[in-house]
């Protein structure tokens, strides 16, 4: 791979959820050779990495984010030789690796837990978060699973309670025994040391607790629920005061960041479930003692992405993340899509929404900082509706039919639309129903348009990766009279940018005088219609001008 440093900080990373990416071996689950199979289309879309959601081995309860061996493949994802390849052929494309590495916690089945719930004095005995009954013998506090329910499950051999965050058979590690710590890192280094160039890390934000078991208030009634939230998941009828975001796990991060550095490597953390997205985002990656990059769930929420809340969220951004890097992040395996996210807001009209789609991709690649594009979102797929009898995310198991989890943003690929089961797999089914609406937007029916989404997201994608404004530039908002239109420039010494976007669903008329003179650049936006000193944008329509 080519010296650049800094690479991540603006990187456009692709996420790969191996599961529903392609299956290589006709068992219906995608895998790492269905990954290799395709690894010319990932650098067909002109990005600097991907991220590859887990394939280790586990019992597969919460779908690999359950491990049980961190340093081996799960053979239903291949062997460990299948993962090289997978490197070796990423890194001959340009293109850097980041694995997901699940620190907070792992699989009951781990050899570590085996051991750590036989006894109080083991060797292991300390290295999950273990806890004596109140007097009455029920749980240490009140504490709430992620996955509903409470945070905390008996152990009969120890006679306490063990701490799990997220389901009951998935133990958090504690993050306050230094063995625990020196064990996490020495798994990174076998990745490290493999050629890995990165990890994007699962829930950072929950490596530590409060100590003092301190009773988690509730939510004052009226109180707004973090962004991503739903009104119905009980996990937010809660304060989560006492049970993440400590200011412990800052503490933690340095000997991570040493580590990465010096292999060169980066870290792309996911902080999850906080109150305050963006300021528990910009402190985890604030200084160079802590991590390189986050993403959070600020553009993941159902509201109407308009210019005031944009305006809001993108001021936050440059007040909080004055030496770190956001990721800007629309959609990954855990949130419904994007696409059904935005699209009730719009008109119904086909070419209006297709119009939004376009847009907003012209506006991801275009902010400060890096972005993370989640398989499918390229190609405008929308949520899929999965009937409860063939659902398998044990979110939405156990959540049903109040939450409906996340299977409906993870179902398979569809590489050819004839094809059956879009292409994705030879078997006879695949693990989740590939919706029928989403073989018109198949990767083949794509490819033969140039007016698609996926060329779109090609062409941008190419054509950001050379304009060094959008490389290393700053960001200045500018301050327009019309209300639907959103406007900043990006500024380095090489190139001035002004970026222009119109969120509505009707044609805008802006004043030339509002905006710095400029060449438009062809190709990447609307053509320049200017009338009297009025550049006019289409509905959704968008407008790059280098400044003179």
């Amino acid at each position: 791979m080519p010296s650049q440093p800094d690479w991540w900080r603006s990187a456009i990373i692709y996420q790969i959820y191996p599961r529903s990416f392609a299956d290589g071996n006709g068992d219906g689950i995608g895998d790492l050779p269905g990954i290799l199979s395709h690894i010319d289309y990932v650098a067909s879309l002109n990005v600097d990495a991907l991220w590859i959601s887990p394939f280790f081995k586990s019992p597969m309860r919460d779908f690999g984010y359950d491990i049980s061996d961190y340093r081996a493949v799960d053979p239903i994802f291949g062997t460990l030789d299948d993962f090289k390849a997978v490197l070796e052929a990423a890194h001959d494309r340009n293109l850097r690796v980041l694995i997901d590495q699940v620190w907070n916690h792992t699989s009951d089945e781990h050899p570590w837990f085996e051991e750590s719930r036989t006894s109080r004095d083991n060797p292991k005995a300390d290295w999950y978060v273990w806890a004596d009954p109140r007097p009455d013998g029920t749980a240490p506090n009140n504490w709430l699973s992620t996955f509903g329910g409470s945070a905390w499950a008996w152990e009969p051999q120890r006679q306490q309670y063990y701490l799990h965050n997220f389901l009951d058979s998935q133990p958090d590690l504690n993050w306050y025994n230094p063995a625990v710590v020196e064990a996490i890192l020495d798994t990174a280094r076998f990745w490290l040391d493999l050629g890995v160039d990165g990890f994007r890390l699962d829930v950072v934000n929950f490596f530590t607790h409060d100590r003092s078991l301190q009773d988690n208030p509730p939510r004052p009634a009226g109180m707004p629920r973090p962004a991503g939230a739903t009104t119905s998941d009980p996990f937010f009828t809660q304060l989560n005061l006492h049970n993440l975001d400590q200011p412990s796990t800052l503490e933690l991060l340095k000997p991570i960041r040493q580590l990465l550095d010096r292999y060169g490597a980066i870290a792309l953390a996911e902080i999850s479930s906080t109150e305050d997205a963006l300021l528990t985002s910009s402190a985890y990656v604030s200084g160079t003692e802590r991590l390189h990059t986050a993403y959070n769930s600020s553009l993941m929420t159902d509201e109407p992405l308009t210019v005031q809340r944009l305006t809001q969220l993108i001021e936050r951004v440059e007040s909080l993340f004055t030496d770190g890097v956001i990721c800007w992040t629309a959609g990954t395996h855990d949130f419904p899509r994007l696409k059904s996210r935005w699209s009730k807001y719009q008109p119904s009209e086909t070419f209006l929404q297709d119009a939004f789609d376009h847009m907003f991709a012209a506006l991801i690649t275009s902010l400060r900082g890096c972005c993370c594009l989640y398989q499918g979102d390229e190609l405008g797929l929308t949520q899929a509706e999965i009937p409860y009898e063939k659902m398998k995310d044990p979110f939405g198991l156990q959540g049903y039919p109040h939450v409906l989890g996340r299977d409906g943003s993870r179902t398979p690929m569809p590489w050819h639309k004839d094809a059956p089961a879009a292409g994705f797999t030879k078997a006879a089914e695949p693990w989740l129903p590939i919706p029928s609406d989403h073989q018109a937007y198949a990767v083949d029916v794509q490819e033969a348009d140039p007016t698609s989404l996926l060329q779109k997201y090609r062409r941008l994608i190419r054509w950001r990766n050379q304009q060094p404004a959008l490389r290393q530039g700053d960001l200045s908002l500018l301050s327009l009279s019309e209300d639907e239109l959103l406007g900043f420039v990006r500024t380095c010494d090489q190139q001035r940018l002004l970026c222009l976007f119109n969120l509505s669903p009707a044609t805008v008329y802006c004043d030339r005088a509002e905006i710095p003179p400029g060449e438009p650049i062809e190709n990447m936006g609307v053509s320049d219609r200017s009338y009297h000193d009025i550049l006019e944008l289409p509905p959704f329509g968008f407008y790059f001008a280098n400044l003179t």
